[in-house]
């Protein structure tokens, strides 16, 4: 659900250092009604950049403004925002202003070469990438991806859609890369996967990304899955989706576009209810006095969030007669399994081969967590637990 952060901004800020050899990077949160945007900053060989995972944001330059023993000062004059913070006890601690807007902003520093990641894909690889294109006319769109086949071919592929926000082909964030992991493990089970970069972002160029909402995308998707067809390479075509993508997955199988659906943590209600449960559960004691209407008022302006909150799943997810296996972390802060696998379980149409299962312990990664708060995700080494991964290829290889 990252694009519920997209008015808060991307806060372009740094860090500098007399000497060029320095590196240090530093890892906070920006807060607001109880939700958190990841946001880390780096300085190598004497430049600043920030990265937002969570919105496939990386190296943005900032500018100091000042710097002191104790203190500093950083602005973005295309965003019109400012960072101000203090070192203390090793840490910023500061302030992020933006259009009249403050947000707390403290940092922690961690280790400037980034976070260990076993489970990423290493080669040489008992299978073969081909990088290609596809196009979705309408919206103007050419989508780049990588499409994965185990030697000798697949009776099945699964076209991959990311979550909510601009993210590439791997659905990168905090350098796990939870959709090449998926890939990997599937190509070695004999099942081929075709994963692409969002519209307008990575190598996929054309259409518009900052307006589109969860139907544009789902023609995106459509576009690929007719891509995939045209190959007559595959018996059977069908779609992997994470959160926005499940939810893309039900829209699609409700106009008998794919043969089968994995949903990972795909939403089976309604956004304003998502938000909402996401706002009070979040542990703030402000956030617990959050109405629907304060929630409406503050996403006024914000086209994908504004349609999301009206936007209810059920009609679709029940006219998906095609095998569905849909999954849920139990620590799922984003969401929620307790809200979500109910209605699942009551909407979609009996089938033999649809399974609905939670996961005890797991977040909206499908990490082993502790408390499942996206804050979490950088410390995790961890990228998606192997139960998941050996589930999804023993239901999709039993089709």
């Amino acid at each position: 659900m990252k694009k519920l952060f997209f008015t808060l901004v991307l806060a372009c800020i740094g860090l500098t250092a007399t000497a060029q050899e320095v590196r240090r990077s530093w890892s906070g949160n920006l807060e607001a009604m109880g939700q958190k945007l990841p946001i880390v900053l780096n300085l190598v060989d004497g430049k600043c950049t920030l990265d937002s995972p969570a919105q496939g944001a990386t190296g943005i330059p900032a500018t100091v403004d000042l710097l002191t023993k104790d203190s500093i000062k950083i602005s973005v004059k295309s965003l019109g925002a400012t960072y101000v913070a203090c070192f203390v006890d090793g840490q910023l601690q500061g302030t992020f202003a933006q259009a009249g807007m403050k947000l707390p902003l403290n940092m922690k520093e961690i280790s400037p070469d980034g976070p260990n990641r076993p489970q990423t894909p290493k080669g040489p690889f008992p299978y073969t990438t081909e990088e290609m294109t596809f196009t979705n006319t309408k919206a103007g769109a050419t989508l780049a991806g990588t499409l994965t086949v185990p030697k000798g071919g697949a009776k099945c592929v699964m076209i991959m859609v990311t979550g909510s926000g601009p993210e590439n082909r791997d659905e990168e964030i905090y350098a796990h890369k939870p959709f090449a992991v998926i890939a990997d493990r599937l190509a070695r089970a004999g099942i081929a996967t075709l994963r692409y970069d969002d519209r307008a972002t990575g190598q996929s160029v054309g259409g518009d990304m900052k307006n589109a909402t969860s139907i544009d995308l789902a023609e995106d998707a459509a576009a690929g899955i007719e891509w995939l067809r045209a190959q007559k390479r595959f018996k059977k075509v069908g779609l992997l989706g994470h959160s926005e993508g499940g939810l893309i997955a039900f829209m699609l199988g409700a106009q008998k576009k794919v043969d089968f659906i994995v949903s990972l943590a795909g939403p089976a209600v309604k956004g304003d209810s998502i938000l909402l449960y996401q706002s009070r559960n979040s542990g703030s004691p402000l956030a617990k006095g959050i109405t629907m209407e304060y929630l409406r008022n503050m996403m006024k302006g914000n086209k994908w969030v504004e349609w999301f909150m009206d936007y209810d799943p059920t009609e679709n997810i029940a006219k998906t007669k095609c095998p569905v296996l849909a999954l849920n972390g139990s620590k799922d802060c984003q969401v929620p399994a307790a809200q979500n696998i109910p209605v699942l379980r009551r909407l979609l149409p009996k089938n033999k081969k649809t399974k609905i299962k939670e996961y005890e312990g797991l977040n909206h990664l499908f990490q082993h967590c502790n408390t499942g708060s996206p804050d979490e995700y950088y410390s995790i080494e961890e990228t998606i637990a192997e139960e998941v991964l050996a589930d999804i290829v023993g239901w999709v290889n039993k089709l």
